[in-house]
C-alpha cells in the first residue's frame, strides 16, 4: 500500500505560488535538416516548491534532455525553461552558469565528486566557486540530517557508495536551491542504501525544497507524490501518488504500444 501522503504544507500551500522550475513549450533539437532528432517537443511542466516529482520513461524518451534543461546545463531550442523565476532564454554563459550555481542543485548517479578534495571540500566547492562564504551552519545541519556528520575529513575513496551519494545530497542542498534534480540517485546503491537515500528526498521536499528524481526504478517513483511518464519526447502521463505495482503496470502498458 502507498503511505506516502502530501507533506502537510503542500495540502495548504497558495495555488499562485511561484513553480520551482518551468518548462513552457519546451523542445529540443539537434542537429539540422533531414538528420534533425527532436529530443523534447512541446513540454508544458510546471514543479512546485516542497515536492517530491519522479520522472521515468524508456531510453530515448527524453529524460535525459529534461534533466539538462531543467538544469540549465542546456536552453531549448524554443519554447521556455524557467528555473526559480529567471528565463533561461536569452541568458549568456555567465549568467546562465550563475543561475545554475545559485538555484539548482544536482545529485548525480556517479556521485561525481572530486577525489582529491574531503568530503566536507565538496559540499562546500559551489559556494567557494561563487565567490561566496559556505553556509557552515546549514553544512552541518544539513550532515547530521543526512547522517555523516563525523566523516568530513574523509576523502571520497574513504567513504562507502551511500555515505559518498549522502554527501553528494548536501552538496546540492547546500545553498538552498529552487530546485534539486536528481539522476538516477540510487542506481548504483544496494537495497538498504537505497532506501535510505529515498527517505532523505522525501524529507528534504517535505522541508520545501522542490525535488525532481529521474529514476526507472517504480519503487523509488513511488516515494513520489507526482509521476510524469515520458515517451518519444512527450509527456505520456501526469499520475498523482500511487504504488509501485501501479507505475509499473503503466509503464509496461505505455512499451506494448
Amino acid at each position: 500500500m502507498h503511505t506516502n501522503a502530501l507533506p502537510p504544507h503542500a495540502a495548504s500551500a497558495p495555488a499562485l505560488t511561484t513553480p520551482a522550475l518551468a518548462l513552457r513549450g519546451a523542445t529540443k533539437r539537434y542537429g539540422s535538416g533531414g538528420a534533425a532528432v527532436t529530443a523534447l517537443d512541446g513540454i508544458d511542466l510546471e514543479i512546485a516548491p516542497g515536492t517530491l516529482t519522479a520522472i521515468m520513461g524508456p531510453s530515448g524518451s527524453g529524460k535525459s534532455t529534461l534533466l539538462h534543461l531543467a538544469a540549465g546545463l542546456d536552453v531549448p531550442s524554443s519554447g521556455d525553461v524557467v528555473i526559480g523565476g529567471t528565463s533561461v532564454v536569452g541568458l549568456d554563459d555567465d549568467a546562465l552558469t550563475s543561475l545554475r550555481r545559485d538555484r539548482v542543485g544536482v545529485v548525480f548517479q556517479s556521485f561525481n565528486l572530486v577525489p582529491s578534495l574531503t568530503a566536507l571540500e565538496n559540499v562546500e566547492l559551489p559556494s567557494l566557486l561563487a565567490g561566496r562564504r559556505p553556509d557552515s551552519a546549514r553544512i552541518g545541519e544539513l550532515l547530521r540530517d543526512l547522517g555523516v556528520d563525523g566523516l568530513e575529513r574523509r576523502r571520497p575513496h574513504e567513504l562507502s557508495g551511500g555515505q559518498q551519494q549522502r554527501f553528494a545530497i548536501a552538496r546540492a542542498l547546500a545553498q538552498r536551491p529552487a530546485v534539486v534534480l536528481a539522476d538516477e540517485p540510487t542506481g548504483a546503491l544496494d537495497t538498504v542504501t537505497s532506501i535510505e537515500v529515498q527517505e532523505i528526498l522525501v524529507r528534504q521536499a517535505a522541508a520545501g525544497q522542490a525535488i525532481v528524481v529521474v529514476t526507472h526504478d517504480p519503487a523509488v517513483a513511488a516515494r513520489a507524490e507526482r509521476v510524469v511518464l515520458l515517451r518519444d519526447g512527450h509527456i505520456d502521463g501526469d499520475l498523482p501518488a500511487t504504488d509501485a505495482a501501479t507505475i509499473a503496470q503503466r509503464m509496461l502498458a505505455a512499451a506494448a504500444r
